[in-house]
């Protein structure tokens, strides 16, 4: 009863508008004073969410993300991909996917990559004749990319709360991502061979793919070193965040000559906004989930799972609902905080291992961040696009129905997940 009473108060909070951070720091407060135990926990809760090696390479990434936001990388690469598969079927598309994912693989937001790409595509694909809602859905569900692809910084907040390794969660999130990619594209090119409205890009010249494959490199190069880098073990994450950072300073600033005192000011202001945010909530979080471990909510939530569910498919099934329930009112990382210090209990007494259930989460978070009414991705879409929210709604739900599927392939198949951090 205990348990049902805090969580009720929680959402209540946030319901009511009370900021995450706040919500979940003032609810881990007031457990501990009510249960008699010492305050002090609260700012040794909230120095030690902050003073983290691995943290550090949070506002490292998103300041990273912006610089190249900032420097035009996004229309580089959407224009390399479009010179070498516009003129394929549905090959607009194709290029949009594609550059996503390359975005993706760079920024590490799916809010940054939705934007970046979304401002160069949605005219280039609405000119050829695409479905505009197709087109605002395919934009919205690419975007989420970004949180799937490493380096992503809702894995790095799971990696911290669940104390898992964050380049094993970094490699799990490749191969799933790369399958996303690739039911994206399928869907992309059986859509425009049999949409009427749809016209075929013509083929570009030998000229113009080498010249936008020239200027897309080194953003290309700086991904794959990151990656690859990570993967070797030649660094850390949180050193790939530095490395990456001076990277796109060099190619937004020497490389590509686009990158300005005024832009790279905005860059900072714009990622220490981001960084402090989340460093807040993860702040806050850290309390709370200090407060429910003292009460033994998470080891009460276990049992009381172990004993009404007996399967992991079950529990699996049971975690995604709630999930795409808390997904129509909560964003991404309101629902990690909350729902992982709760579960990890029951995710190690079911058998479940934590890195696959890691990409399990994220890629049910993927679903909130375009499930109306407070998925992030529709809103940037909406905003870049100059659309209604309807017509976005109703443009992804063939994205959601295809990440839904992969959710599903994962469960089925856990190598998916596990083959290269574990097998490779």
């Amino acid at each position: 009863m205990t348990t049902l009473f805090i969580l009720l108060g929680l959402f209540a909070l946030l319901l009511a508008g009370v900021p995450i951070a706040f919500a979940l720091g003032g609810m881990g407060l007031t457990l501990l004073m009510v249960g008699g135990f010492s305050p002090l926990m609260v700012p040794q809760g909230l120095l030690s969410s902050v003073d983290s090696f691995i943290m550090l390479s949070v506002p490292l990434f998103i300041l990273m993300s912006n610089v190249l936001l900032k420097g035009g990388v996004g229309k580089d690469l959407f224009s390399a991909v479009q010179a070498w598969v516009g003129h394929w079927p549905g090959g607009l598309a194709i290029a949009t996917i594609l550059s996503c994912g390359m975005f993706a693989a760079i920024s590490g937001s799916s809010v940054a990559t939705a934007a970046t790409i979304g401002t160069v595509a949605i005219p280039e694909m609405t000119e050829r004749g695409y479905p505009r809602k197709f087109v605002l859905g395919l934009l919205a569900a690419g975007g989420t990319l970004g949180i799937l692809i490493p380096p992503s910084i809702p894995m790095i907040v799971y990696g911290v709360i669940t104390e898992e390794s964050i380049t094993s969660l970094f490699l799990a999130g490749v191969m799933p991502g790369l399958m996303l990619m690739g039911l994206f594209i399928l869907f992309a090119v059986l859509y425009s061979t049999f949409s009427a409205s749809y016209q075929r890009s013509p083929r570009a010249d030998w000229g113009t793919r080498r010249r936008t494959a020239i200027r897309a490199l080194p953003t290309v190069l700086l991904a794959s070193y990151i990656i690859l880098g990570i993967y070797r073990g030649y660094f850390t994450p949180t050193e790939a965040s530095a490395i990456g950072l001076l990277g796109a300073l060099v190619v937004t600033g020497v490389v590509l000559r686009t990158m300005t005192i005024r832009k790279l000011w905005d860059a900072l202001k714009q990622s220490m906004v981001t960084s402090v945010s989340i460093l807040v909530i993860v702040a806050g979080a850290k309390v709370f989930g200090k407060a429910i471990t003292l009460y033994r909510i998470p080891q009460d939530i276990s049992m009381a799972i172990s004993h009404a569910v007996d399967t992991p498919g079950l529990f699996i099934l049971l975690v995604a609902g709630v999930l795409l329930l808390m997904g129509l009112f909560l964003e991404s990382l309101s629902m990690m905080l909350i729902m992982v210090p709760v579960l990890s209990g029951s995710v190690m007494m079911l058998g479940l291992d934590p890195v696959w259930f890691g990409v399990f989460f994220v890629l049910m978070v993927e679903c909130a961040l375009i499930t109306p009414p407070v998925g992030m991705n529709i809103y940037v879409i909406q905003a870049v696009g100059k659309a209604d929210l309807g017509e976005v709604t109703i443009g992804v739900l063939p994205f959601l129905f295809l990440m839904l599927l992969s959710v599903a392939a994962v469960y089925f198949w856990p190598d998916i997940v596990l083959w290269i951090p574990f097998k490779m």
